[in-house]
């Protein structure tokens, strides 16, 4: 506790963060390993399950409800990403990321219980109410407790789990899947949070909280009903139903009251689950950008490019994960450089701008690749845009939480998480239709008729179909992921270009050496 204390008493005085420093090694870093869990928690569980899912419906059945088991942990964890960050600035942040730790291990539990579609679906959607306050307690507490001149190297660790989490994710699912059976894709998660759980318990301190105001239970509802209409917009249009259905302009119709009504109800709210004032903030409008056009971007890649290495370069789909390893690598150490060189220096400007070029840069070089590159080429151009990534993944956090006072911060690393989130499904939505559609023309050109039947249904022909087909139609499949992604990588380096204009105009405002605190009010 002495050195918990310490950490607290010495951030009281202004122009003191060497001091600070010194005395946090020990309480901090313990604080940082269960923080690194939890990430590690709500990044692993879509990766792991992910592998194990064809497993799954060989057990459960329900092949048509599928798609549900990702979306309905999607639709959970984005929905409740804002209001996590709002309840932990309203009642304190040790207790709602305890709660959603809880929540999440709950629904980890249910799930590897489940006994057909609909409950693994019900119980999923319960792990992603848990995570939407995992990925939001990390950085808000991180916020609390490191200035935010050292906060870089911190975040930038936080990066490098969430580089591990995705190359690791399906090689870890289809061991456990193997091995032990698909059940431990899920209950895996219980001795690890448990861990997170105990560790934050025992070490963590801060301050207590307690809000005069109510939840602002009508800000709520038309958050969560905005984001589920945009999410399910994103993720079945083009796919479940077309773009121009009646089910997809009722969605849209839907979200968009919702969030107009939102908006208009957040201006009158004693206490607003998104205070509008931190928008006020030119610093912080701009991140919110960036993070959306980031996560618009990596995810869009980490769908394309292993489907390009599989059906264009025969790699095989069981190492999946491996196939981006160029990519995450140089995100990871680049994110870490990029804490280092910000916690060092106390500039960051720098590095959304140079972020900003090398992933314009490194789309573009994506968009090159044709059926004759080799594995070496396209793994330099996942790297440049891996390094473009790295340089933005963290400091858009960093910049974010230090342009709104203390009593914001939650709030602020929510919004920040929910626009990577939405960003990544409008990505996915955006490219993969894109992609689709060019897929089909090639198909249709090259192999005629029986082009156009085999991508009438998917354009994402699984490697034991792509064996079946005759040289030609395999020759012309080839080609059309080549030019599907070629148009694909084109587009994200055009929206690109919105980051680079985005990071010209960000002010660099001086990293806080640390806020002050109030006296710690919990003991061991």
């Amino acid at each position: 506790m002495a050195d918990t204390q310490a950490v607290a008493t010495d951030r009281e005085k202004p122009g003191q963060p060497e001091k600070s420093q010194e005395k946090q090694p020990k309480s901090v870093r313990v604080v940082l390993l269960a923080l690194m869990i939890a990430m590690m928690l709500a990044m692993l569980d879509n990766m792991i399950v992910g592998t194990a899912m064809p497993t799954i419906v060989g057990e459960l059945g329900g092949l048509e409800h599928l798609s549900w088991v990702v979306t309905g942990y999607t639709l959970a964890t984005a929905a409740a990403t804002p209001i996590w960050g709002k309840l932990g600035d309203m009642f304190g942040r040790k207790a709602t990321f305890l709660s959603s730790i809880v929540i999440f291990l709950i629904g980890s539990a249910l799930s590897g219980t489940a006994q057909d579609m609909g409950q693994l679906i019900g119980f999923r959607a319960v792990q992603g109410l848990g995570a939407g306050g995992l990925m939001v307690g990390v950085m808000a507490i991180i916020g609390d407790l490191i200035p935010p001149r050292e906060r870089g190297k911190y975040q930038g660790m936080m990066a490098g789990v969430m580089a591990l989490a995705m190359i690791g994710g399906p090689l870890v699912g289809g061991t456990i899947t193997d091995n032990w059976g698909w059940r431990w894709s899920f209950y895996i998660n219980l001795p690890l949070g448990v861990v997170a759980l105990a560790l934050v318990s025992a070490v963590l301190h801060l301050p207590k909280k307690r809000s005069k105001a109510g939840i602002d239970y009508l800000g709520v509802v038309l958050l969560t009903v905005g984001i589920t209409s945009i999410v399910l917009v994103t993720t079945w249009g083009g796919t479940e139903y077309a773009w121009t259905s009646a089910r997809i302009m009722e969605l849209i119709g839907i979200g968009v009251a919702a969030l107009v009504g939102f908006v208009f109800w957040q201006t009158r709210a004693a206490e607003p689950v998104l205070p509008l004032h931190i928008f006020r903030n030119g610093n912080f409008t701009l991140m919110s950008v960036i993070g959306f056009i980031t996560g618009f971007v990596m995810f869009g890649a980490t769908l394309f490019l292993p489907l390009y290495q599989q059906a264009v370069q025969g790699a095989s789909a069981t190492n999946s994960g491996l196939l981006l390893l160029p990519m995450l690598g140089s995100m990871l150490v680049t994110s870490m450089v990029a804490g280092r060189v910000t916690t060092n220096s106390g500039r960051y400007k720098v590095f959304p701008i140079v972020g900003g070029v090398l992933m314009i840069v490194g789309l573009y070089l994506l968009s090159l690749m044709d059926t004759d590159t080799t594995r070496l080429t396209s793994g330099i151009y996942m790297a440049v845009l891996g390094a473009g990534m790295g340089c933005l993944m963290q400091i858009t956090m960093l910049v974010a939480q230090n342009s709104v006072q203390m009593k914001d911060m939650g709030v602020a690393s929510s919004s920040t998480t929910l626009f990577r989130t939405l960003g990544s499904s409008f990505g996915v939505a955006v490219m993969g239709a894109l992609f689709n559609h060019k897929v089909q023309d090639v198909m249709s050109e090259k192999a005629g008729v029986l082009g156009s039947k085999l991508t009438e249904k998917s354009a994402q022909l699984d490697a034991a179909s792509l064996a079946k087909l005759p040289v030609q139609a395999r020759e012309a499949y080839q080609h059309a992921v080549s030019a599907g992604t070629h148009s694909a990588f084109l587009l994200g380096a055009v929206i690109a270009v919105v980051v680079l204009i985005a990071a010209l105009f960000v002010k660099e405002v001086p990293l806080k050496g640390g806020p002050q605190k109030p006296e710690v009010t919990e003991a061991l």
